[in-house]
């Protein structure tokens, strides 16, 4: 772990955040429930995995146990325990109602996905869609699923003991309840045998880590993206942003011809062609650019408000990165090559405020010469003799941690919602200010975690556009997965089975 910028970090607005953080494909009324009772078919059938609660944003940029590659941990990925609904009718005979690749979806798991959907949508006031489209909408899901869970195990996916039992913890503590052995018991007394529980939550980290490792990879969110959505939730105007721009112009003279405007076209392109190809772009101005000053100024046109340039400069630049070279363009003037030099906010943004939280660890990494077992024993060790008195937090940091952050006694500063990744963070949310955590497994070891303060902070103009483009982030991400997901849903061989008569 070390103190760099966040990878994706948290939301830009926390209601926004909020609102954005939803299942990760099929979102409908079929994504409502958590775990319920698998049915007792005589082929195992595998329970659905479900995305991480709407509360919390997708794992973020770490600057303390985060990497780029890290995988949501199953803190946020898994529901909490809920009560199976309560039915008298009697109980009917199950049936395959689907084949996965010869993997068996049953009817009973249908139906127990359907009487959680509308259990769920019942608590919350909104009304439930007619039974058999919520059916369908559900056995679709389940097939998704499953097909998902194979492509995950055939490509070497696998979820250990130590990552299921820190997904069992963070059930337990969204349920309030103290440990592991009180969720099984709860469990139980809810009709699920903690075998079948478990084999439902990890297979819901195990969607996690897939979808980690098939989506992160892929996301890209440009400075216009970022310029667009700031436009959309503030209200601030295109003036809130500042171009520089170097044109070329290649003019078309009032009445020219086609076949002369054929030809500056073509020559445009061939300029555009050149300058996408690396060569100087002031150097392709003096040549060849018609404008006032036949380029002598290498086509620079200065930095200025947006607002200040052509609509249909601006509009043509939008997407485009710095160094970029975009067209050519036509206007009413001829055919304009344009280069985006320059892209800045200005500080006209309106005022942001978000949560922070000034966090401390202390990082024991995993591996041959040190178990999880005894990185935990060890870190348990600590906390004792740190609430003792016999020892301080931040020297034990200083001479045990094995993060980048050991030299400043384990401090990672003031951090927003979602700069670490989901195991952390929500050890970190569930600690008052001077208290200490268990200790808490990630990919990259174990962490004793202390929270020294929260406070609220006013954001500058750039936090506001590093925490917009996490946003996007996660919102491409959502979209990207719907589209993977299909693909792995088309991939596989699905049998529709009718009911038996």
């Amino acid at each position: 772990m070390s103190k760099t910028p966040p990878r994706h970090p948290s939301a830009w607005a926390l209601l926004l955040l909020l609102a954005l953080a939803g299942p990760a494909s099929g979102q409908g009324a079929a994504d409502a429930a958590p775990s319920a009772k698998k049915p007792k078919a005589t082929q195992k059938s595998r329970p659905a995995p479900r995305k991480a609660p709407a509360a919390k944003p997708a794992a973020a940029p770490a600057p303390a146990p985060a990497s780029a590659s890290a995988a949501p941990a199953a803190a946020a990925s898994v529901p909490a325990v809920a009560r199976p609904a309560a039915s008298s009718a009697p109980r009917e005979a199950d049936y395959i109602v689907a084949l996965v690749n010869s993997e068996p979806v049953t009817n009973q798991e249908v139906r127990a996905r359907m009487a959680r959907a509308q259990r769920q949508l019942s608590e919350r006031g909104a009304p439930a869609p007619q039974a058999e489209a919520l059916r369908q909408e559900i056995l679709e899901r389940l097939i998704a699923e499953r097909a998902q869970l194979q492509y995950a195990r055939e490509t070497g996916l696998k979820v250990d003991a130590a990552a299921l039992a820190q997904a069992e913890l963070s059930i337990a503590r969204q349920n309030q309840l103290a440990t592991v052995a009180e969720l099984h018991r709860r469990v139980e007394q809810d009709g699920i045998p903690v075998k079948d529980f478990q084999d439902d939550v990890r297979n819901q980290v195990l969607l996690a880590r897939l979808r980690e490792r098939e989506i992160e990879p892929k996301l890209r969110v440009t400075d216009a993206e970022v310029d667009a959505f700031i436009r959309e939730q503030t209200g601030a105007t295109a003036a809130a942003i500042d171009l520089n721009l170097a044109m070329i112009l290649v003019a078309v003279p009032e009445g020219s011809s086609a076949a002369e405007l054929a030809r500056l076209q073509a020559r445009a392109d061939e300029v555009a062609r050149r300058a996408r190809a690396g060569e100087d772009f002031a150097a392709l101005a003096l040549e060849f650019s018609d404008a006032n000053n036949r380029g002598r100024d290498g086509g620079g046109l200065g930095l200025r408000p947006a607002d200040r340039y052509p609509e249909l400069f601006v509009r043509s630049v939008q997407r485009a990165r710095v160094g970029d070279v975009v067209g050519p363009v036509k206007s009413e003037a001829g055919f304009h090559i344009l280069k985006l030099l320059e892209r800045k906010q200005n500080k006209d943004l309106p005022e942001v405020r978000i949560p922070q939280t000034h966090v401390r660890h202390i990082l024991l990494r995993t591996g041959p010469a040190q178990s999880e077992q005894v990185a935990r024993q060890r870190l348990a060790d600590f906390k004792r003799r740190i609430e003792a008195g016999q020892a301080n937090f931040e020297q034990l940091a200083r001479e045990q941690s094995q993060d980048a952050s050991a030299a400043d006694g384990g401090d990672l500063g003031w951090a927003p919602p979602g700069q670490f990744v989901p195991e952390f963070e929500q050890a970190m949310n569930n600690l008052d200010p001077g208290q200490i955590s268990e200790p808490v497994v990630s990919r990259f070891g174990v962490h004793l975690i202390r929270v020294d303060g929260r406070r609220e902070q006013v954001l500058s103009s750039s936090e506001q556009r590093q925490l917009a483009r996490n946003v996007l982030r996660e919102k491409k991400a959502e979209e990207a997965f719907e589209t993977w997901a299909r693909e792995v849903r088309g991939r596989a061989y699905v049998e529709m089975r009718e009911p038996p008569r």
